[in-house]
Parts: C-alpha cells; sequence; structure tokens
C-alpha cells in the first residue's frame, strides 16, 4: 500500500495521478483509515491473519468480489464508473487484496482534498463508515478481493450531496475526526 495526494489532473483514472505529496499510515489513521500488511504467501496461509482482524472487529460475513473486464461483461464500464463516484457508506468497507490492484481515494477532513491509496495483493484496508471515497482499479485492470462485513453483505453507495452531508454516518466521522485532530 502507497498513500500520497491525488494531483487532480485531468485523464484516465487508472493512472497514478502521484502529486509526489506522500501521505503517511498515522495521517490515513487519524481520518479512520486502517491497513494491515498480510502476505498472500504466509506461511499457513494468510486465512487466520484475516479471521483475528475479523474477530477483533466483530466482522461475522464476507464473500470475494472480482473485477475484471471478462468477468463483468457488458456491466464493466457502467459499474467501473459508478465505483469512481464519489460516495460514502454507512457501513465499514473492508477489502483483503488477493489478485490485481486498484485505488481507494479517501477525502482528507478539513482540506477536502483527494488522498489515493494504491493497494496490492496482501493489503487489508478498512474505509470507515461516513467518509467520502472513490474507487478505480490501476492500469492492471483487474481486482479480486475479499470482502468482509459486520453484518449480511451489503453495497450501499450514497453519492455526495448536500443531504448526504446530514447524513448521521456523515455527521458522526466529520465529529469523530475532528475531535481527534
Amino acid at each position: 500500500m502507497r498513500a500520497y495526494y491525488f494531483d487532480n489532473v485531468p485523464g484516465d483514472q487508472r493512472l497514478l495521478h502521484d502529486s509526489g505529496r506522500a501521505v503517511s499510515e498515522e495521517r490515513l489513521r487519524s481520518l479512520g483509515v486502517l491497513h494491515w500488511k498480510v502476505p498472500i504467501e504466509t506461511p499457513g496461509g494468510w486465512g487466520a491473519q484475516i479471521d483475528a482482524v475479523a474477530a477483533e472487529r466483530s466482522y461475522k460475513n464476507r464473500d470475494t468480489i472480482n473485477v475484471t473486464r471478462e468477468g463483468l461483461g457488458d456491466l464493466y464500464e457502467t459499474k467501473l464508473k459508478s465505483f469512481f463516484e464519489e460516495h460514502l457508506h454507512e457501513d465499514e468497507e473492508i477489502r483483503y487484496i488477493l489478485d490485481g490492484a486498484g485505488f481507494f481515494d479517501v477525502r482528507e477532513l478539513p482540506t477536502d482534498e483527494w488522498i489515493r491509496i494504491h493497494i496490492l495483493p496482501g493489503d487489508l484496508l478498512v474505509i470507515p463508515s461516513g467518509v467520502y471515497h472513490r474507487f478505480t482499479l490501476d492500469e492492471l485492470n483487474r481486482i479480486k478481493a475479499l470482502r468482509l462485513f459486520k453484518e449480511e453483505p451489503k453495497w450501499t453507495p450514497h453519492n455526495r450531496s448536500a443531504a448526504t452531508d446530514e447524513n448521521p454516518y456523515r455527521v458522526e466521522y466529520v465529529r469523530s475526526v475532528s475531535a481527534a485532530a
């Protein structure tokens, strides 16, 4: 995992868009974004480490998502566009990357700048509920990820708007980050 400020230069969203300004894991943690490195080649398998994090954070369910042109067919471009729209969720978004790669962009508070997080196999990333973010593949054009959920699997995006700014999960996220600052 590597994090940095997005350069905001127009162009293909799958490119690095690296401003040259790095973002530390400490800064990500202050925004509620958590990261663990659990190598795919872990002796005895990565499952036990993922299970330990899942137990610690009360994740009860999981599934696997495979985003590829071949796997999604005609829905590929539509799905990528929807993933890249700025939105929030009322649940944490938890991904353990099994193959491929992509980018999660999260909005920094209070600057509202994009922080780009490049995720690779072995990265376990938690995006907190209430944070504005978006996702895209990188130039590999594929990602396979284990998704973890506290309750039943769901993925309900709430696109950014004045109404979404008043969403109780957004309000609580802003309050918690502001209080920690």
